[in-house]
């Protein structure tokens, strides 16, 4: 079959809570492999949303990440928020390498020693929250400085330049076109503060994530110096970014949904499941991340992609995908089935996986045991979402218990 004529525009800027994209629903539905044009760079891309075609893209390799440099790929941000030298455009073998490496940081007594600080960390916030008293900004009070603070410490940087590193990660995310010069200072400052860093650590080793990772050996390789430096930029975005939004998604959505809530609080034993299911069912970011490079012809789904065509995939369609989830659209946190897909999936599944369903798991559990009767303290649809990130949260949640 002949690839399909005509490309649709899809800004994928649809912001109205958590509710589902309807144009990625559409897609998903009549369009599944489709060609699209995104806001930023050049050309068009084929989008793939269904659960095993994008299983096949992410796990294939006819399909290349490290082609997508040097181009002007398609895009949601005016500047791509990915390096040349980062893990996340490698393809294996070189990933491979670096995973193993990386994967030395994540180290069972390295996660416990994280699990130990975050839950410290979740019980001084809570502390601060319950002495403002009600109502408070949970946003303000847990999401937002949870990751971040858990992050910084785990890569021991110094308290005074966190709040600057969060301004440059959140500068990079943001997808209006008046923000790209900011958005090439801030990933040039942050490159520059990292390689000052990890220079440091190097050479003078302590006992945090950076220096764990510049001291890991798998036989004779070690992570060089490019890698490392956006290896610490990588872990600095990717450990508060997303952590903090589904934070407040998460507590968003139960304190919408009465029935879930309660099963939750009377079952604290279920949340690490209840989690997995929140995760998947949440449309956690807008349209699509980092793409591909069709090495050679593939078909998929009937439609043929050409060598050298980009393809994006949805994580978020694959989550909804009725073939692979009974009742898709429904939250059911009892749900067995299918690993999600909101980590992403095959040589690209994320490395901080588990630090972040920890991170989940201690601050949504701590917060419900503290307060049993916390709701929100105003109406659902008063409250304000982001509508210029790439990201989907609340930018307040105001609570009373």
């Amino acid at each position: 079959m002949e690839p399909v004529a005509g490309a649709r525009h899809c800004p994928f800027d649809y912001a109205e809570a958590l509710e589902f994209d309807p144009v990625l629903r559409h897609l998903m539905t009549e369009e599944p492999v489709s060609r699209i044009r995104l806001p930023h760079g050049d050309g068009e891309a084929w989008l793939v949303t269904g659960y095993d075609d994008v299983r096949t893209v992410t796990t294939d390799r006819r399909f290349s990440r490290t082609a997508i440099i040097g181009r002007n790929f398609p895009r949601m941000t005016p500047e791509p928020i990915v390096q040349d030298e980062a893990i996340n455009v490698m393809d294996p073998p070189g990933s491979s390498r670096l995973r193993s490496l990386i994967s030395k940081g994540f180290a069972p007594r390295h996660l416990e020693r994280m699990r130990v600080r975050t839950q410290h960390v979740v019980d001084e916030l809570l502390d601060r929250m319950e002495e403002h008293g009600a109502p408070a900004d949970l946003f303000e009070h847990l999401a937002a400085p949870l990751p971040l603070t858990t992050i910084c410490e785990v890569l021991d940087i110094p308290e005074d330049d966190r709040a600057q590193l969060r301004a440059h990660a959140r500068t990079m995310m943001d997808t209006t076109v008046e923000n790209k010069p900011a958005a090439v200072r801030a990933k040039a400052d942050l490159r520059s503060y990292f390689e000052t860093l990890t220079a440091e650590r190097r050479a003078n080793p302590g006992d945090d994530l950076i220096s764990a990772l510049a001291t890991a050996r798998d036989g004779d390789e070690i992570l060089n110096d490019q890698e490392l430096t956006v290896m610490a930029m990588v872990l600095l975005i990717t450990g508060q970014d997303t952590t903090t939004y589904e934070i407040g998604n998460i507590a968003y959505t139960l304190l919408t949904r009465p029935d879930e809530l309660a099963m939750v609080r009377d079952r604290p034993e279920m949340l690490p499941q209840a989690i997995e299911e929140l995760l998947r069912f949440i449309p956690f970011r807008k349209g699509v991340g980092i793409p591909r490079v069709a090495l050679e012809d593939v078909e998929l789904s009937g439609v043929r992609i050409r060598e050298g065509d980009i393809v994006h995939v949805s994580y978020l369609t694959a989550n909804r995908d009725g073939r692979k989830f009974d009742r898709p659209d429904e939250l059911d946190l009892e749900r067995q089935g299918p690993s999600h897909m909101t980590f992403g999936w095959g040589g690209h599944h994320c490395l901080g996986a588990p630090l972040a369903a920890t991170e989940l798991q201690i601050a949504i559990g701590t917060l419900l045991k503290r307060f049993p009767a916390l709701k929100l303290a105003a109406p659902a649809e008063e409250v304000r979402w982001n509508r210029t990130s790439i990201w989907r949260y609340p930018l307040e949640l105001p609570v009373t218990w």
